[in-house]
């Protein structure tokens, strides 16, 4: 709103410090700060809201240290998270833009699955939730939306010399010529491909999810949609739920979520910003800098939650939260064709969602095998492991961190590793 605001008044008044909303970098420091503040002092009023609602959270005794100190605690503080991300967004964002749209939905509609299976938990006192099939077709839903605006909508295209976009036979939306100062007055192509960065390759161009059907020959493009909207859901199922799985110990999911939003920053502003993108071998995405005020705000939100979250938590956030969380890290990565990068840089999730699928199946096939159940961690999810081994909460949060920091550290290096 803020943008519109300063662009009506440096359209029509001689308004001091007109140009400077027009600059991406000033509009995500503006909505990073934004975002923090709002989290970490308005958050300190929703939490007494909800205390005094009594939305408190229902421990299940797992013989875990500390465990029953939680009782009661309140959750469903994904609501501050949310409020901390839209809020600056709605203020410094182009809400013109496919991208920010489309991350406003994820955002929203996730937000309304985790809220209702907590609040089905917390008022209607049913520990079980929102049942799981709800919210697997929500997240379905969400993906669905992505992968087919991400294929039809004319305003998710890919920059690259008109000569290789005639070359490759994409379907181009848009020509001119550039006014980019390393390859001014080369004509430029706008095209639409399911086109995406694959890491330590030397191929800069990527790799169109089209090539897997081959045996279609040249009709591969046309049903390229096979491969993509079925991957796309997987991908925003399978985190969003890893960052459910994560939410289990003060402060992990919030701080690790954070972490990952500073490299989706950074991936936002590489791959929105000619000069760098070209530089780097990345896949150029024009309109894209919306996104880099998006992630600002998430990693804002994140931070700032933190100083209510962190050992020992005075809010939880819930479902509400961590759903949303893992589906908004999912829904960026893929927009920025970075959803090859995830298992990286979600390293923690993956080994937390890894964890419980290893501990149930093989707890099921010993079972089948000898009569007797085994496992092979004390107890999933990882995190629970270490608890189990005594080891004190706010280490293995900490050490959770420093390995999030680097994988964060290394998804990074590979815009250079090819």
């Amino acid at each position: 709103m803020l943008y519109y605001l300063f662009e009506y008044l440096s359209n029509n008044f001689d308004f001091i410090g007109e140009d400077l909303i027009q600059f991406t970098t000033v509009r995500t420091g503006a909505a990073f700060i934004l975002s923090l503040v709002i989290s970490m002092l308005f958050g300190g009023k929703i939490i007494e809201r909800l205390r005094r609602f009594q939305v408190g959270e229902t421990v299940r005794d797992l013989g875990l240290a500390g465990q029953l100190q939680k009782q009661g605690t309140p959750t469903m503080g994904g609501i501050i998270i949310v409020m901390a991300i839209l809020f600056p967004c709605f203020l410094f964002a182009r809400l013109d833009n496919v991208y920010v749209v489309l991350m406003i939905f994820t955002t929203l509609f996730l937000f309304a699955i985790g809220f209702t299976d907590d609040y089905i938990k917390v008022f209607r006192k049913n520990k079980k939730g929102l049942s799981g099939k709800f919210k697997i077709l929500g997240q379905i839903v969400v993906g669905l939306v992505i992968a087919l605006t991400m294929l039809y909508n004319n305003n998710v295209v890919i920059r690259m010399e008109a000569e290789k976009a005639d070359q490759e036979g994409y379907r181009v939306v848009e020509r001119f010529i550039s006014k980019a100062d390393y390859d001014r007055g080369t004509e430029i192509a706008l095209v639409k491909t399911t086109l995406t960065n694959i890491p330590f390759t030397k191929k800069g161009g990527g790799m169109k999810y089209s090539d897997w059907l081959w045996f279609l020959g040249d009709n591969a493009d046309k049903f390229a949609w096979i491969v993509f909207i079925p991957l796309v859901i997987f991908i925003l199922t399978a985190v969003s739920n890893a960052a459910n799985l994560t939410d289990g110990l003060d402060g992990l999911a919030t701080g690790v979520s954070g972490i990952i939003g500073g490299v989706l920053v950074v991936f936002a502003y590489v791959s929105s910003n000619i000069n760098f993108s070209n530089y780097l071998g990345v896949i150029s995405l024009p309109n894209a800098q919306e996104l880099v005020i998006f992630s600002a705000c998430f990693m804002g939100a994140c931070l700032g939650f933190l100083w209510h979250n962190s050992f020992p938590a005075k809010v939880f956030m819930g479902d509400t939260g961590s759903l949303t969380l893992g589906g908004i890290i999912a829904a960026l990565a893929i927009l920025l064709r970075k959803e090859w990068l995830i298992p990286i840089l979600c390293g923690i999730f993956l080994a937390e969602n890894l964890s419980v699928i290893l501990q149930v199946s093989y707890f099921k096939y010993t079972k089948r095998k000898t009569g007797e159940g085994r496992r092979i961690f004390k107890m999933a999810p990882l995190h629970h492991h270490y608890q189990k081994l005594g080891m004190p909460e706010v280490k293995i949060v900490t050490r959770f961190w420093l390995v999030a920091i680097l994988l964060a550290v290394f998804t990074i290096i590979t815009l250079k590793l090819r």
